[in-house]
């Protein structure tokens, strides 16, 4: 199964769906569709006793429903945790594929990170994912997807690149080596553990700034290419796997997206200002805890590089919108103008650090993502919404949906977008990768924490700082 499954249904769905009286909410309108206790893969009582105080607190019974199923979703159907070598070792699948993503894995568990320090076991649980994902680094920084079984041969093993056992696919995108720096950078400074930051991990962060500078591809086009035989066009990259040509000015080459789709101009730029924030976290970290100065002032320098690449390269004039970011640029002066879903996306630059909300050109940028401006915004009967080319015209992304609360400033916002998620889960309980503009029922993949735990989220953040918006 690859992440084109696409599902069309109008019953209730989930990962083991088990009725049991003994949660919150069991009625012909909200039915029980979170996994029974006995068959979660982790239970954290501070997580278990948000979802009681948000349903004790939370007047509207929907939102209730969608928090306890949405909420909890990555440590119910996705997480495999265990000791190895007396370390911990988490193994997180997406959903309906099993593999890892390293970007998906570090989103999934991101919102536990708050009570980490109220729970041992959940903290754990994180330590053992920053683990597992320098293992992976380590096997190969240009992979994107791997597997719990280091042996394992998967469907892309015919891939024109230099596949190993253990990888599930090898697509080279920069946000893969970001997410678990931020991870590790705040599960640091939540919990002040350092043990997950040894050796290993050092080395990890080394590979990721070396990946970093050889796809800057100022003196060649590096060690990496991708080829492969499929229907799909996105599934592959042109110019004998290389894909579209650059001029090195300075940014870093990303072949793929964060929705796994290939890029049409490879400096990708929401990645880039991710790389920017990560490399500065990687530095502290370098400094602070490996007392390596030399490391953290390379990375230093070229978060510096990359960010005046960026101010030089990325911003465009708009006839409509003003001074923007584009999505991608080749270096040219060629620009690619839209947004995608996935993150790190134009719209999600806010939540990772990576600019201001109150900057003008992402002002801008936001209004140009939200509108018909964007080849890639939908409007219909059932909402509006950015979607992307990996599932198609008229499917509108509940995570996008999800980032624009998350980066609103805007009350009335907020709350429409938290309506919208409610009345577009097509009765299921759980959000979905995407849903049609005029029929919610119409949905892919019923089964994708990184968007159930996404929301959850949004929900809790919203009960803490505004909780009146869901009444």
């Amino acid at each position: 199964m690859n992440r084109r499954t696409f599902m069309q249904s109008s019953a209730l769905v989930g990962a083991g769906v088990l009725f049991n009286p003994q949660f919150l909410f069991a009625s012909a309108e909200f039915p029980v569709v979170r996994v029974s206790a006995a068959k979660r893969n982790f239970q954290s009582k501070s997580v278990d006793q948000a979802i009681s105080e948000f349903a004790k607190n939370v007047k509207d019974k929907e939102l209730s429903w969608l928090f306890q199923n949405c909420f909890p979703s990555t440590l119910d159907t996705t997480v495999t945790h265990k000791m190895d070598g007396g370390k911990p070792d988490t193994y997180v699948i997406t959903g309906d594929i099993d593999a890892m993503w390293l970007r998906d894995s570090s989103a999934q568990v991101w919102p536990y990170l708050q009570f980490a320090n109220k729970d041992e076991k959940l903290k754990q649980l994180i330590a053992g994912v920053i683990n597992r994902q320098t293992r992976c680094i380590l096997k190969d920084p240009y992979a994107n997807a791997f597997y719990g079984d280091d042996t394992k041969v998967g469907e892309w093993k015919t891939d024109h690149t230099d596949m190993q056992p253990g990888v599930h696919e090898r697509k080279w995108e920069i946000d893969s080596l970001c997410y678990p720096i931020r991870l590790a950078y705040h599960y640091w400074k939540t919990t002040n553990d350092t043990k997950p930051f040894g050796t290993e991990w050092q080395q990890a962060v080394k590979t990721t700034l070396k990946t970093f500078k050889e796809q800057q591809r100022k003196q060649d086009l590096g060690p990496y290419k991708f080829q492969r035989t499929t229907q799909f066009a996105t599934d592959t990259l042109s110019m004998a796997g290389y894909g579209n040509p650059v001029n090195p000015v300075g940014l870093i080459c990303s072949s793929f997206r964060p929705s796994d789709d290939a890029s049409v101009y490879s400096f990708l730029v929401p990645s880039n200002f991710f790389a920017v924030v990560s490399l500065r976290q990687a530095a502290e970290m370098m400094d602070k805890i490996a007392k390596d100065q030399k490391t953290a002032n390379d990375m230093t320098a070229l978060a510096k590089e990359v960010e005046a690449a960026l101010k030089d390269h990325a911003i465009i004039d708009h006839p409509k919108h003003g001074k923007l970011y584009a999505f991608e640029v080749d270096g040219f002066g060629n620009h690619y103008l839209m947004d995608d879903a996935n993150v790190p996306s134009l719209l999600s630059l806010p939540y990772l650090g990576a600019i201001s909300v109150s900057d003008p050109i992402y002002q801008n940028t936001r209004k140009f993502v939200l509108s018909a401006s964007n080849p890639f915004f939908y409007k219909g009967k059932a909402g509006e919404g950015v979607g992307g080319p990996h599932v198609g015209k008229d499917m509108i992304w509940p995570m996008a949906i999800i980032m624009r609360g998350l980066t609103s400033t805007s009350q009335e916002e907020i709350k429409t977008c938290i309506n919208m998620l409610k009345n577009t889960h097509g009765g299921t309980g759980f959000m979905h990768e995407s849903f049609h503009k005029d029929d919610p029922k119409k949905f892919s993949r019923s089964w994708f924490a990184w968007a159930n735990t996404l929301f959850g989220e949004l929900l809790w953040k919203t009960y803490q700082e505004s909780p009146k918006l869901l009444a």
